[in-house]
């Protein structure tokens, strides 16, 4: 081999390093003191990369840090922005910056992405690769420089010139219909119930609202208004739909009890005889019908108990009727009597008498 060759492969390595100083400088504003917090936060998993033990090497650990570290700077930074404002709009505002979408944003417009190594396809990229990668180099900037640095990194390369901070603040999102959306889309029930109404010192009034979903507790968060509470409810929830797998499976859990618990049939249906009976009787005026108990089945009237006196009037009352009332009595015109009979039977009565 060649010498110049020898020190072409020398070289190699070199200019490598050197164009990813270069690069890391345009993005953060300093030259890194261990390149390799940077390297390993542009490492996706699926590079596959593993070290002398055998472990993989990737940006996991790094977007976990990076993660907490945003939460804690755009948090101190929120909060000296916006003074007198409350800890729900402070809240709001500083998800709405460390969103997974905003920083994938950021991560394309400074030119993290680029730099990603990664062995997935196109077509399967992580939509929150990019942004990961950027919660990644904030984890390994602190690692390198400290807290202070990562403090001047969000401040002036992020906030001063690439977010307008009061421009996403006041704009709204509205995370309860985001939300709303998500579950008519899997067709879960969800359900905005309200924990507790309050009166903090000065008489304001304060509400808490618990997200439940299929019947599973998802997230709760106070407000000073109802909206506020709910919104806020259903940004936690968000949050924990994307990042928790495992409640995600709870609720499709309880959907799928739900569901085949409302299409099992009932067995047997319920025996209406009694009922048929009794609203037949009253619409007729008569008294409901009940089996016998002989095996016949035939049916008999119910009777009511009586006293033996009513009884007893009651059978002397049937025979007179019975005598008194007969059906030739009933005739369509009057019975003609002739002078004889009509004479007759005012004697007849007169001597009864």
């Amino acid at each position: 081999m060649r010498i110049n060759d020898i020190i072409d492969r020398i070289k190699l390595p070199f200019r490598k390093e050197k164009e990813l100083f270069s690069a890391l400088y345009a993005i953060i504003g300093f030259y890194p003191h261990n390149i390799s917090y940077y390297k390993q936060a542009l490492m996706h998993r699926s590079a596959g990369q593993r070290n002398e033990k055998g472990r993989p090497v990737n940006n996991e650990r790094l977007e976990f840090l990076g993660d907490a570290l945003l939460d804690a700077v755009v948090g101190h930074i929120v909060f000296e922005h916006f003074e007198g404002k409350r800890e729900g709009f402070l809240t709001n505002t500083r998800s709405k910056l460390v969103s997974r979408e905003t920083l994938g944003k950021l991560a394309e417009e400074m030119g993290v992405t680029q730099l990603i190594r990664s062995n997935a396809k196109p077509k399967s990229h992580n939509s929150y690769m990019a942004g990961n990668a950027f919660e990644a180099l904030v984890g390994a900037i602190y690692l390198d420089q400290g807290y202070d640095a990562v403090m001047r990194f969000v401040k002036k390369r992020i906030l001063e010139k690439m977010v307008n901070i009061d421009k996403v603040a006041y704009k709204e999102v509205n995370f309860k219909s985001k939300l709303i959306e998500w579950a008519q889309k899997n067709r879960v029930k969800m359900d905005f119930r309200e924990v507790s109404t309050n009166r903090d010192d000065n008489g304001s009034p304060s509400f808490i609202y618990r997200v439940v979903i299929e019947g599973v507790e998802c997230c709760e968060a106070k407000g000073y208004s109802k909206k506020e509470a709910q919104q806020l409810a259903s940004r936690d929830t968000l949050q924990r739909l994307r990042r928790e797998p495992q409640l995600i499976d709870a609720i499709f859990t309880a959907k799928s009890e739900r569901t085949k618990m409302e299409e099992e049939p009932t067995a047997i249906a319920p025996d209406i005889t009694a009922d048929i009976a009794a609203a037949e009787a009253q619409a007729t005026g008569t008294t409901p019908q009940e089996p016998k108990d002989g095996k016949d089945g035939e049916t008999r009237k119910r009777k009511p108990a009586k006293s033996k006196e009513a009884e007893t009037n009651g059978q002397k009352e049937q025979q007179g009727a019975d005598e008194e009332f007969d059906l030739s009595d009933i005739t369509a015109t009057p019975k003609e009597l002739s002078r004889e009979e009509i004479i007759a039977a005012a004697e007849a009565e007169a001597f009864a008498s």
